[in-house]
């Protein structure tokens, strides 16, 4: 298959369960693939990395989109991604992008660290509870979606009532998010996206009338103070990709970590007797099966190239990054799942402007989480009826059934 015919399979539901093999033809092609008009994937670790991480290289904005499918904005769903950091170019970008790091800081991450334990000791109790009678328990159900969505959520400050029904909006909304979605897919995705806007709605108007150690309060401040720095619908939709971001990637990490832990029960015992860091574990599972798969990137001059391939003016490449944190050059024998790799440096995260705000957070979560639950649960073992999302960017379980004894 050429580069296009590639691409065309991994967007198929087989291609979306299981990427590798595909990631593997490419690679055959070069670290870098034409794959259609104006368009290329790259593959590449050093290409990734660099593209990331070049200036001259621009997400897919509001611009891009108008230029490309002129309906985008009949979309809520892709509207309202457009006004966020996650697809913005400079200079707004770094206007927007500067402002939340202020709030969300490396400081009041680190602080979280026993709040996170408390926290995923009160959920491996309810676990407890749920399995007494040997029953199966859902993993992603009862622990991965709940911990980071309860971590984030208390960052926010949203309400604790208010949590369950954020799961399925944000997997409806992460539709849009796919290089391509049905009509069905977009149309979950933007009654999403307007359920979301509407409530963050209503919370930063009580933050307004009564604001509170959060950051919502906080980013609502700084949006009152001087709207031209955050104006309302930029707000809102940082806010939505805040609460989405903050907990997508990380239940994925989890569910993905712990079904390559099942995979592998030499390293699920090695990590149970401290012989494998909960950073060693975290890194290997963010490099070996990544909850975020591919990123796009536009030039936005003449002349761009990645790796050898020039990519035209307002052309497109397709970073892989799974593929990327497979590549043979950058890692010995990539397809190991080898925790106690050394200076492993995945790119699961991204890099450059747009590296992720919440990967010290995500790091932190599973560092703490994984470990916990091999502890409390010797016996902890698969059980049937595991099934993964049927999606390419974020790739991750929808279940992922286990007994604990």
């Amino acid at each position: 298959m050429d580069g296009a015919a590639i691409m065309e399979q991994l967007m198929s539901p087989a291609g979306r369960a299981d990427p590798y093999p595909l990631y593997e033809l490419a690679r055959g092609l070069g670290p870098v693939v034409p794959s259609g008009r104006g368009l290329a994937m790259a593959v590449g670790y050093r290409e990734v990395h660099q593209a990331l991480r070049n200036p001259d290289l621009g997400v897919v904005d509001a611009e891009q989109r108008e230029r490309w499918e002129e309906s985008y904005a009949e979309h809520p769903s892709q509207l309202l991604l457009s006004r966020s950091i996650l697809e913005t170019n400079a200079p707004h970008h770094h206007r927007m992008r500067s402002l939340i790091a202020s709030v969300f800081t490396a400081r009041r991450t680190a602080a979280l660290a026993e709040p996170v334990t408390t926290a995923v000791h009160r959920l491996l109790d309810e676990m407890a509870e749920q399995g007494a009678d040997g029953s199966p328990v859902d993993f992603m159900d009862a622990f991965a979606y709940r911990l980071p969505v309860g971590v984030i959520c208390e960052l926010l400050g949203v309400p604790e009532a208010d949590r369950a029904r954020f799961r399925p909006l944000a997997a409806d909304l992460a539709a849009a998010l796919e290089p391509v979605a049905d009509e069905s897919e977009l149309a979950a995705a933007d009654e999403a996206a307007e359920e979301l806007t509407q409530y963050f709605a209503r919370l930063a108007a009580r933050r307004r009338a009564d604001p509170q150690q959060d950051l919502v309060s906080a980013l609502v401040e700084v949006a009152a103070a001087d709207p031209s720095r955050l104006c309302g619908h930029e707000l809102l939709a940082n806010l939505v990709l805040l609460l989405g971001a903050g907990f997508e990637t990380t239940t994925n990490l989890l569910g993905n970590g712990l079904a390559r832990l099942f995979e592998h029960p030499g390293t699920l015992a090695a990590v149970r007797a401290g012989t494998v860091t909960p950073s060693g574990l975290t890194d290997e599972v963010l490099r070996h099966d990544s909850p975020v798969q591919l990123t796009v990137r536009v030039a936005t001059t003449d002349g761009v190239r990645v790796g050898d391939e020039e990519i035209p003016r307002d052309g497109g490449v397709f970073l892989l990054i799974g593929a990327a944190n497979r590549d043979p050059l950058r890692y010995p024998d990539p397809a190991r799942f080898d925790p106690t790799r050394q200076d492993s440096q995945p790119l699961s995260f991204g890099g450059g402007p747009h590296f992720c705000l919440g990967a010290g957070l995500a790091r932190l979560e599973s560092a703490i989480a994984l470990p916990a639950l091999l502890d409390r649960f010797p016996a902890l073992a698969p059980a049937p009826g595991a099934t993964r999302r049927d999606r390419l960017v974020l790739r991750g379980f929808q279940t992922l059934p286990v007994t604990l004894r």
